[in-house]
């Protein structure tokens, strides 16, 4: 059966079951559980050491009050660091190759981080959708403009975040043919 150059981007099926599921679910396992014992096996120990070191990286950086984000911070740079592992390994299926995937990452983050500098600092976030010294006629004009870029932003970030993604596997898969 010959397979066109890209079919590598629709979302692969195995019996029936969308291996996407498979993918996002399989990082979990990775992650610690917590227990009641007051000495840990090996695996948990060197977990809880390698959490620790990288929450301290991630959060080297930020201020105090950037803190309260590690929780959210540290399972997203976990999950994607494990789902990608995992597409190293042959005959499986990166899930960050999927416009899904990274758009469903994109939009709450982004939304996020909007409503927070709304509720935080809301002068300073509308100071970015007028530059200084703008000519009064075109103030209007360029606050829409401005808006609608705004709005754009998660969906096209997302989209490119895609197409680098998926570039690498289709110049491999060029080269290999």
């Amino acid at each position: 059966m010959a397979l066109g150059f890209f079919d590598q981007f629709l979302s692969p099926t195995h019996l029936g079951i969308p291996l996407i599921l498979i993918a996002m679910v399989f990082p979990w396992i990775l992650y610690p559980s917590p227990s009641n014992r007051w000495l840990n096996n090996r695996l948990v120990t060197l977990q809880g050491q390698f959490f620790n070191r990288f929450t301290q990286q991630l959060l080297l950086p930020l201020n105090q009050g950037g803190h309260k984000w590690a929780l959210i911070l540290m399972s997203l740079m976990v999950f994607l660091l494990s789902m990608n592992m995992l597409g190293l390994l042959p005959y499986t299926f990166t899930a960050t190759t999927q416009l899904s995937l990274n758009m469903g990452f994109a939009v709450p983050f982004w939304l996020a981080t909007v409503i927070i500098g709304m509720r935080n600092q809301p002068t300073a976030a509308l100071g970015h959708l007028l530059p200084e010294g703008t000519p009064v006629l075109l103030i209007p004009v360029l606050i829409i403009i401005e808006t609608i870029s705004f709005f754009i932003r998660p969906i096209a970030l997302g989209v490119r975040l895609t197409a680098n993604l998926t570039a690498g596997h289709l110049l491999i898969q060029l080269i290999a043919t």
